[in-house]
């Protein structure tokens, strides 16, 4: 059985478009263990993963048997059940006082106040149920470990790989509709920043509450519009949604816990990212 260790790292979820980030970028400074559900042949004969599925599976037997010092959730799923989970490992948590937790929250634990961008220190407000379900989890951890856990903000993930973005290609492919928000300003950032972000919050120690966002904003229409021009001449159609009349945000920045230069990102950095050259061929090739 395995000794606990200051250099185990537990990312559930490590399947995920995220999660697989992250995995790729700690594997080689940390011993370095995930979680899968989908993707079973990719996955089940590598003994650095778990088969781990929230509405089936059991968490506490994992935990045992890797005996993580920092377990990343990067967890997708039932909410209800994802909220067993995470009850689970605070108690882990709790035993095992050499132990760190790092969940990934949501921009949209803001998603019900659209007046201002949002900063660390800001009260939750949430109007969408997968909002209200990350303010719960937050909640849950900040009151039972909270010496133990950081917690960090995502707003839209995008990159090469990123579901988002491959919408957006199919859209363009097909001559299909693409939803875009014209009136709504956000902010943005790439998985494999994420992941260097959370390597550099590991090594540091680092807790509290951080949003790992682009320092910058952006609307949410300009943003695809801007992508699409880099990834060829087609376009896709444009279906603009309004939630109302008036300029809103679902934008969180950084102004308490500010991470080194090296460590941030631009809205302009992120469109590159989704806008490689070596992309640009492979999707004119498929057109």
């Amino acid at each position: 059985m395995k000794q606990p260790s200051k250099n185990r790292i537990l990312i559930l979820g490590a399947s995920g478009f995220i999660g697989k980030s992250l995995y790729k970028e700690l594997q080689s400074y940390f011993d370095t263990y995930g979680t899968y559900c989908s993707n079973v042949a990719e996955y089940a004969s590598n003994h650095a993963y778990f088969r781990y599925c929230v509405e089936e599976d059991e968490l506490a037997s994992i935990l045992e048997k890797v005996k993580p010092s920092v377990v990343i959730s990067a967890l997708r799923g039932d909410f209800k059940e994802q909220l067993k989970a995470h009850s689970v490992l605070a108690k882990y948590v709790q035993e095992h006082h050499f132990c760190k937790l790092l969940f990934l929250s949501s921009a949209n634990v803001f998603d019900g106040k659209f007046d201002l961008p949002s900063y660390e220190s800001d009260k939750p407000l949430a109007e969408s149920r997968y909002g209200k379900f990350k303010i719960a989890v937050e909640r849950m951890l900040s009151e039972q470990i909270p010496a133990q856990t950081t917690i960090l903000r995502l707003p839209i993930v995008l990159g090469v790989q990123s579901p988002r973005i491959a919408q957006l290609r199919q859209s363009i492919k097909h001559k299909a509709s693409f939803e875009v928000f014209p009136n709504l300003t956000i902010s943005l950032t790439t998985a494999d920043k994420i992941a260097q972000q959370v390597h550099y919050i590991i090594s540091k120690k680092l807790d509290g509450i951080y949003h790992l966002a682009s320092t910058d904003m952006v609307h949410h229409e300009d943003l695809f519009r801007e992508i699409t021009s880099k990834l060829g001449d087609k376009t896709p159609i444009f279906k603009s949604v309004y939630r109302s009349n008036d300029d809103s945000y679902l934008a969180i920045l950084q102004k308490k816990n500010k991470l080194p230069q090296q460590y941030r990102i631009t809205v302009a950095e992120v469109i590159d990212d989704c806008t490689l050259k070596e992309e640009i061929i492979t999707l004119k090739n498929q057109l």
